[in-house]
């Protein structure tokens, strides 16, 4: 089964703050906490699913590796590794969120026991991520490879740097929200009083509005240009995984953070191999004298041509391996094999002279079958 996107799990953007992502994760442990939802398959297993993706993007490392290369990034290094064999390891795991040992509980912010957390406007409208796909080649996965893309995107306007006002104007405080950026509503439950905090749609969380707009991007900050991008992508990458190119999407509205350019691997299909995971396969038909005698032969691999030996008397569909000769691993050193199928070309016409030779050879030793008489004994047992 394909695992969800870990922000679209938490439900938070890209370039979400750590205390946002930790209110975010609360949130949602609050919603499927065990006590709440006793005996419920469905509420657990996606409070697991929370618990994984937020260990993953609360870890720096972990969520810069996850933010280029996705799940193959942290393959090996999620939920799973931690060995969070049921609930009570999570709850251990994260004291800091459920209150073991120390620190304020999950319930804590909801029941009153908490401190209460001012929220900070941000300023502008975060850009927008682009998503493109890379066509690579088995050659250039192997090695890694640095390409150049022209993109399409939202810039910063150079008439009003971005600021979406006329030069010699200026903004004013927004008086719905009053310079604020956020709508406050408070309502009361079962459970306690909760504050609902909305980004005010009048300013759009800005808490600035224009009064005279650039007359280039009407007011938005931005335009649109096209742009090259360079892409580093390493070696090992998969198709259909990703990597992302911080600050390279769409610029933010207003002074908000650009976006992320999201690149996605396709891997061109080769002429010559099949891949398996970092293993290369080839497929290599020789001639039936040199099956039987062996031979010395010259393989194509992803580096270069490479000598390789066939001894005598191989078989048809015997598989050799070519060590170091495969595609370099993504998170660690070294690289696969290329594995060599060794297929034995069967003659379909022959001149009289090659028949004549072929039944000559038949009926010498090493060309019978010694098993000749025990299949047809085989067969007889079945009355075939």
């Amino acid at each position: 089964m394909t695992k969800r996107d870990f922000y679209e799990i938490l439900g938070v953007p890209k370039n979400v703050s750590k205390d946002d992502l930790k209110k975010a994760y609360r949130k949602l442990a609050m919603q499927y906490h065990p006590d709440r939802n006793p005996g419920d398959k469905e509420s657990e297993e996606k409070f697991k699913e929370a618990a994984e993706a937020y260990e993953i993007l609360n870890n720096d490392d972990k969520r810069a590796k996850y933010d280029r290369f996705g799940h193959d990034g942290v393959r090996g290094n999620g939920y799973g590794s931690q060995g969070f064999s049921d609930i009570n390891d999570i709850f251990s795991h994260f004291s800091d969120i459920f209150g073991a040992g120390g620190g304020s509980s999950i319930f804590d912010d909801f029941f009153g026991g908490g401190q209460q957390r001012g929220r900070q406007r941000g300023r502008g409208t975060p850009g927008s991520d682009l998503k493109v796909t890379l066509k690579l080649t088995l050659e250039e996965i192997a090695e890694g490879v640095s390409k150049k893309i022209k993109v399409k995107k939202q810039v910063k306007c150079d008439k009003c740097s971005g600021s979406g006002a006329e030069a010699n104007t200026a903004k004013k405080k927004c008086p719905i929200c009053n310079g604020t950026g956020e709508i406050r509503s408070i309502s009361r439950s079962v459970f306690g009083q909760f504050v609902n905090i909305t980004a005010c749609a009048n300013c759009n969380g800005e808490g600035e509005v224009i009064d005279t707009p650039c007359k280039k991007c009407m007011g938005d900050g931005r335009v649109n240009d096209d742009v090259t991008v360079k892409i580093d992508v390493p070696a090992g990458v998969h198709e259909g995984s990703y990597m992302t190119i911080r600050g390279e999407g769409n610029a933010g509205k207003r002074g908000g953070q650009p976006g992320n350019i999201i690149v996605v691997f396709k891997e061109e299909e080769h002429e010559y191999f099949i891949r398996e995971e970092d293993d290369i396969v080839y497929d290599l038909t020789i001639t039936f004298p040199e099956a039987v005698l062996g031979t010395e032969v010259d393989v194509p691999t992803l580096i270069g041509k490479a000598r390789l030996k066939i001894d005598s008397g191989t078989q048809s569909g015997k598989l050799l391996k070519m060590r170091d000769k495969g595609i370099k691993h993504l998170n660690h050193s070294g690289r696969g094999d290329q594995i060599v199928r060794v297929l034995v070309n069967i003659p379909q016409k022959l001149s009289n002279k090659e028949k004549e030779l072929l039944k000559e050879l038949a009926e010498q030793p090493n060309f019978k079958t010694s098993d000749k008489e025990n299949d047809k004994g085989f067969f007889k047992r079945f009355g075939l």
